[in-house]
């Protein structure tokens, strides 16, 4: 059995880590979906569902694995997601996650929902940033927080769409993680792990603002609460409008299923969407997100860079979003696994594995560049264009 973050060789391994480190309550505020978890579910199936139909006569001696979106060239196309839970992983949180992307060269997207402000995380990281809008529910105040977007150096926005109430996440009900005053319950289960505990009450955070004495604030408990719960409004066409009016850098749409809304989201000037269900944490029964891919694929006609999220745990997983043409994906749990277990270098670790998963799945499969993986790599029942199983 593996003791430490290097011993661990794949994402799951991280989760078992994380699993061991965390109490219960919060092990599945960051693992649970909603409602009955059908869509969570789906989420992982529809990969396992999707076949590779490998060219092995291709020249696979050297692979680059690096893309380029909204005109910049990135180290490889796997993004670190929003996620609000990084303070319930462990107090380093947003900072951490940062900086480990840095260091890969690889993309963070800052949730709005973060134990730090978005100047703090900014300040603390040399690499890409972009930022996950909610959209605060005075729309006065949407032209001052994408000033200060702009001001501390994110690249790109993305608005989430998908959260007009918070979906039904019945294992934090279950729980009591959001009680006030703490339910006993999670009290207990806190002193139960005694090193997560110590780091959660003092909140210790490594970082340090270039120039600036002290550290970053962090925020409470109770303001994480808050933040959680408040964290959902609904947007409109309007509000997309309002954004793309206010902000002169790339505009992505989080939280897209179905392919027709396409047209009118190029029409107001919008760059790329994000195919998600919010990681199954919101309308539970919707499809898997590799599922709807090629449909909005199809629809977006190359006018949108199209990226995913939903499922994602392995090399293979991105190969396969990658071939029914997805520009990007993004990863949410498992690099909170990483955090959860091991801090910045947890997250590093996260990188790292899905980084040499994707180059080998890149040599088996006959594919040198992320530009050749395309349709033809792939086979399943719901993918468009490609043959299925008992057509070959």
């Amino acid at each position: 059995m593996f003791a430490s973050i290097q011993g661990a060789i794949n994402v799951n391994d991280i989760r078992k880590l994380a699993r061991r480190r965390l109490p219960r309550a919060v092990f599945d505020a960051l693992e649970g979906g909603a409602g009955d978890e059908v869509s969570l579910r789906r989420n992982r199936a529809a990969f396992d569902r999707i076949e590779f139909r490998p060219r092995p006569l291709a020249d696979v001696a050297k692979r680059d694995l690096s893309t380029t979106v909204f005109g910049e060239q990135l180290s490889m196309p796997i993004l670190l997601a929003p996620t609000g839970a990084g303070r319930l992983a462990r107090s380093s949180a947003e900072i951490a996650v940062a900086r480990a992307a840095a260091r890969a060269d690889v993309v963070y997207m800052q949730s709005t929902v973060g134990a730090f402000t978005l100047e703090e995380i900014a300040a603390c990281s040399t690499g890409k940033l972009w930022y996950q809008l909610y959209l605060p529910p005075d729309r006065q105040e949407v032209k001052n927080l994408v000033s200060r977007i702009a001001a501390a150096g994110y690249r790109a926005i993305a608005v989430t769409i998908d959260t007009p109430v918070l979906g039904n996440r019945e294992r934090d009900a279950r729980n009591r993680l959001l009680a006030r005053p703490p339910h006993p319950k999670v009290l207990l289960q806190g002193a139960s792990r005694p090193v997560w505990a110590t780091d959660f009450v003092r909140g210790r955070v490594e970082a340090r603002r270039p120039g600036r004495p002290g550290r970053p604030v962090q925020q409470s408990l109770d303001q994480t609460r808050t933040s959680i719960k408040t964290s959902s409004d609904c947007v409109t066409w309007e509000d997309i409008e309002l954004v793309r009016s206010l902000w002169d850098g790339p505009l992505l749409v989080k939280g897209l299923m179905r392919g027709d809304e396409c047209d009118r989201l190029v029409e107001l000037g919008v760059d790329g969407v994000v195919v998600s269900n919010h990681g199954g944490r919101q309308l539970d029964g919707v499809p898997a997100t590799i599922d709807v891919l090629p449909e909005i694929v199809d629809a977006a006609a190359r006018r949108l860079a199209v990226l995913l999220d939903g499922g994602v745990r392995r090399g293979t997983d991105v190969a396969k979003a990658l071939a029914l043409g997805a520009t990007a994906v993004l990863v949410g749990r498992p690099y909170l696994y990483g955090l959860a277990a091991g801090g910045e270098d947890g997250v590093l670790r996260v990188i790292e594995v899905l980084r040499e998963e994707l180059d080998r799945t890149m040599a088996l499969l006959g594919a040198a560049t992320v530009a050749d993986l395309d349709r033809s790599l792939v086979s399943g029942a719901r993918v468009p264009g490609a043959p299925s199983p008992s057509e070959r």
